[in-house]
C-alpha cells in the first residue's frame, strides 16, 4: 500500500533543500547588508544555533518530520535576528571609535535584556500551539518546540559568543558608512528619505495615527474576501476512491463492482500501483487518514500514481468515469488529508425524533447543497430503506407445535447466514465450513413460505403453518447522536471554493430550515467548519495564559504602562499586510496561517520594543524626547529592517510548499506591513502619546549628536 521509508526519504529529501535554500539566502542578507566580515559572525553563528537544536531535538525525542523540518526553516529566520542586532551594534561602536572589547562589551550590556525580551515575547507567541490540548496541538507541537529551543540558543550565542567572534573577525577601525566612498552615498540618500518620512509623519502625528487605523480597518473588512481552510490536501500522488454500496449489499456485490472498477485501472498509464480493501477502508498507512469502518458494502482503492501531475489527470479521470454507469454506487475520489482528519469536508448533522422525520429534514438540506452549485457528490451516511422479509408469528400456534420463537430464529438463521458443519484446515489455519441455502431458496418469498420445520415429535410443517411472510421497508443501517437518529448530509466542493467559505454562503437558506425544525430536531455543522472551530478554540483557551506572560515580560523590560500599551499597539496592525498578502497571493487562511498570525504578534512585539528601549535610552543619556525618538528610529532602521528581511526572504523556500506555504505568506505580508508601521506609526504615536513638541527640541543640535554618540 505504501513504502514509509521511501516517502519519508523524499520529504526529508525536499525540505532539506528548502533549509540549505533558507540558509543561502540568510547568508545572502547578511553578507550584502552588514558586509563580508560582519556577515561571517552572522554566519558562524547559524551551525552553532543548528547544533543547539539538533542536540535539543534530540534530547526531547523530535524526529524529522513536516512539522520539525518546517520549524526549523521559519526559526532560521528569527535565530539570526539577535546575531545581527549584536553584530551591527559593534559595528556601530566601532565607527564611533570604540575599541573592539568596548563595543564587544557594550552590545552585550545595552541588547541583552531587550532581546531577551523580545526572544521570550516571540516564543510566547508561539506558546499556544505548544500547549493546545487537541489532536491538532499534538499534531504541530513540534513546531513550538523547535522555535523555542532554536531562539532560547541564538539569543545564547548572541550574547556571548558573537561577541567573541566579532572580536576575531571584525576590524579593529572602521570608518562610518556616510564617509565611505563606495557605496556610502547610496545609504545615505536612503536615510535621508526615510528620516523626511518619519518627521513628516511626527510633525503630522494625528494624521498618521488616523490614516493607520483606517487602514486597519480597512484591513478588517478586506479579511471576509480571503478563503478559509481547516488544512490544506496532501502533495502525495496517492488518490482514495472510497465505494459505498446501498447498505443491504453484501460483500460478493462489492467485489463485483470491484472488479469492474480495477478493469478500467488496469493497465492506466498514469497508475504506477494500487492496491483494493473490499469490506472496509485502507489500513491507516498514513496517520491523518480517515480509517473507514468494516461494512460489507464498503470497498476502498489506495491509487498511487506516477507522480503530482499524474496524479491530477487521473482525479479529473476518476471523476469523469464515475459520473456515468455508478448510479447505485457513491464514490468519493479524493487527496489525502493534511492535519486531523476530516472526511467530507462539508458536512451537516441532521436530527430528528424518528428515522423517517431526519430522512425528511435531510432531503432539505440535500437539495439546498444540490442547488448552490458550491458542492458535488452530495449524500447522506444513511437514509435509504432496504426490501426486507418481515415474519410474523403467531405464537399460539407456535406454541401448540411444541416450537419457540428462539427456535424459529436459529432455523432461519441456518437458512440466511449458514450453519459452520466442519473445519478444513489450509496449511497452519482452521477454515470453517458453513452450509446454508442456495441463493434461490433464500430470495424467494413462496420457498420461504414452504419451508419445513422440524417439531420435537418428529413431524414437520411449513413455516406458513406458523407466521405470515411479507416484504417491507426497513432501516437496515442507522447512525444515533445524543440517542437521536442523525444522518449526515455530507458533500465536496467545487474546484476553487473551500468548505468553510460554502458554509458561510450557504448559512442563510440553512437558517431558514433551522427556523421551521419542530420540537427536538436540529442541523448541526459539521466536517472542516467543526473541526477548524474546534482547533482554534484549543488556541484560544491558551491565548490568555501567554498573553499574560508576555505582558509580565513586558513589564520587565518597558517598566511602563504608557510604553507597553504602545507597544501592544502595533501588534494588532500585522493583519494590515496578511490581508494584502493573502489576497494577493490567493492563498486561504487556515489553521497554519491562523498559527503564522498569532506568532507574528510576537515577533512585531520584539521590534517595538527594541526600537522603544533605545527611544528610553537616549532620552536618559541627555537628549530631549524629540531628538531621541528621531535618532532612535534611525539608529534602530538598519538592525530593525535587516531582522525583518531575513525573516521574510527565510520564508521563501517553503512558499510552495501546501502546508507551510499560507502560513509564509502571512508571516511575510504581516511583517513587512508592521516593519513599515513600527518605524513610522510608533514614533507618531510616542509622540502623540507624551505630547512632544518639535519646538521643545531647541537648538541644542551640538549636545545632541554628542548624545547620540554616547548613546
Amino acid at each position: 500500500v505504501s513504502n514509509q521509508s521511501e516517502v519519508v526519504e523524499r520529504a526529508i529529501d525536499g525540505f532539506t533543500e528548502a533549509l540549505f535554500e533558507a540558509i543561502i539566502i540568510v547568508l545572502a542578507v547578511s553578507f550584502l547588508s552588514l558586509g563580508v566580515r560582519a556577515g561571517l559572525v552572522v554566519a558562524l553563528s547559524i551551525p552553532l544555533v543548528l547544533s543547539i537544536v539538533f542536540l535539543g531535538m534530540s534530547f526531547m525525542g523530535i524526529s524529522l518530520q513536516r512539522i520539525s523540518l518546517g520549524a526549523l526553516i521559519i526559526a532560521l529566520g528569527l535565530l539570526v535576528d539577535d546575531a545581527m542586532i549584536t553584530v551591527e551594534m559593534m559595528i556601530s561602536k566601532i565607527e564611533e571609535g570604540f575599541e573592539k572589547v568596548k563595543a564587544a562589551t557594550f552590545a552585550y550590556t545595552s541588547t541583552a535584556f531587550p532581546m531577551l525580551t523580545g526572544t521570550l515575547v516571540t516564543i510566547l507567541g508561539f506558546g499556544p500551539i505548544g500547549f493546545a490540548q487537541s489532536n491538532t496541538g499534538q499534531y504541530c507541537f513540534s513546531l513550538f518546540a523547535v522555535i523555542a529551543i532554536a531562539l532560547i540558543a541564538s539569543w545564547f550565542v548572541a550574547v556571548i559568543f558573537s561577541p567573541v567572534i566579532g572580536m576575531t573577525v571584525l576590524p579593529a577601525h572602521m570608518k562610518e558608512k556616510a564617509e565611505k566612498g563606495e557605496g556610502g552615498e547610496k545609504e545615505g540618500r536612503w536615510v535621508r528619505l526615510f528620516e523626511r518620512a518619519l518627521l513628516a509623519c511626527m510633525r503630522h502625528r494625528w494624521i498618521t495615527i488616523g490614516t493607520t487605523v483606517a487602514i486597519f480597518a480597512l484591513s478588517l473588512f478586506g479579511q471576509q474576501f480571503v478563503q478559509r481552510q481547516f488544512f490544506p490536501a496532501s502533495d502525495r500522488p496517492e488518490l482514495l476512491v472510497t465505494l459505498n454500496l446501498p447498505k443491504n449489499s453484501s460483500v460478493f456485490n462489492t467485489q463485483t463492482v470491484v472488479d469492474r472498477v480495477q478493469k478500467e485501472l488496469d493497465h492506466d498509464p498514469d497508475i504506477d500501483r494500487y492496491s483494493v480493501n473490499i469490506g472496509g477502508g485502507a489500513i491507516r498507512f498514513y496517520l491523518p487518514l480517515d480509517v473507514q469502518l468494516d461494512n460489507d458494502f464498503l470497498a476502498q482503492f489506495v491509487v498511487v500514481a506516477k507522480g503530482l501531475e499524474e496524479r491530477n489527470h487521473l482525479e479529473r479521470k476518476l471523476v469523469s468515469l464515475f459520473s456515468d454507469g455508478y448510479d447505485d454506487v457513491s464514490v468519493r475520489v479524493q487527496r489525502l488529508e493534511l492535519g486531523p482528519p476530516v472526511g467530507w469536508p462539508i458536512q451537516y448533522r441532521v436530527s430528528g425524533s424518528t428515522p423517517d422525520e431526519a430522512r425528511l429534514l435531510a432531503d432539505r438540506v440535500g437539495d439546498v447543497l444540490r442547488k448552490s452549485g458550491l458542492a458535488q457528490t452530495v449524500n447522506y451516511d444513511w437514509s435509504e430503506k432496504t426490501k426486507t422479509v418481515k415474519v410474523e408469528l403467531n405464537q399460539d400456534k407456535v406454541r401448540r407445535s411444541g416450537l419457540s420463537s428462539e427456535a424459529l430464529a436459529k432455523s432461519l438463521g441456518t437458512l440466511f447466514d449458514g450453519q459452520t458443519v466442519t473445519q478444513i484446515r489450509d496449511q497452519i489455519y482452521l477454515v470453517d465450513l458453513t452450509a446454508r441455502a442456495e441463493g434461490d431458496d433464500r430470495a424467494s418469498l413462496e420457498n420461504l413460505r414452504s419451508l419445513q420445520l422440524s417439531l420435537p415429535s418428529g413431524g414437520a410443517v411449513p413455516l406458513a403453518e406458523l407466521a405470515t411472510l411479507n416484504y417491507t421497508l426497513d432501516d437496515t443501517y442507522l447512525w444515533r447522536r445524543d440517542r437521536l437518529p442523525t444522518i449526515t448530509v455530507q458533500a465536496d466542493v467545487v474546484a476553487g471554493y473551500e468548505a468553510p467559505t460554502v458554509v458561510s454562503r450557504l448559512a442563510p437558506q440553512i437558517d431558514e430550515i433551522r427556523r421551521t425544525l419542530p420540537f427536538g430536531s436540529r442541523v448541526v455543522v459539521g466536517g472542516a467548519v467543526e473541526k477548524s472551530a474546534s482547533s482554534n478554540s484549543y488556541l484560544a483557551a491558551q491565548i490568555p495564559l501567554m498573553g499574560s506572560l508576555m505582558l509580565i515580560v513586558l513589564m520587565f523590560q518597558l517598566q511602563s504602562f504608557s510604553r507597553l500599551f504602545m507597544v501592544i499597539s502595533v501588534a494588532p496592525l500585522g493583519l494590515i499586510g496578511v490581508v494584502i498578502a493573502m489576497l494577493v497571493a490567493g492563498s486561504p487562511m487556515g489553521f497554519v496561517s491562523s498559527l503564522g498570525m498569532i506568532a507574528l504578534v510576537g515577533m512585531i512585539i520584539r521590534n517595538s520594543v527594541i526600537l522603544v528601549d533605545q527611544i528610553e535610552h537616549n532620552h536618559s543619556s541627555g537628549m530631549n524626547r524629540w531628538h531621541a525618538v528621531v535618532f532612535a528610529a534611525k539608529h534602530r532602521l538598519r538592525p530593525i529592517i535587516l531582522t525583518a528581511s531575513a525573516a521574510i526572504l527565510g520564508m521563501i523556500p517553503i512558499m510552495r510548499d501546501v502546508f507551510w506555504g499560507p502560513m509564509a505568506y502571512a508571516i511575510i505580508g504581516g511583517l513587512a506591513g508592521a516593519t513599515l508601521l513600527t518605524l513610522l506609526f510608533l514614533p507618531a504615536l510616542y509622540i502623540a502619546w507624551f505630547r512632544i513638541r518639535e519646538d521643545e527640541a531647541d537648538d541644542e543640535t551640538v549636545a545632541t549628536d554628542a548624545g547620540l554618540k554616547e548613546a
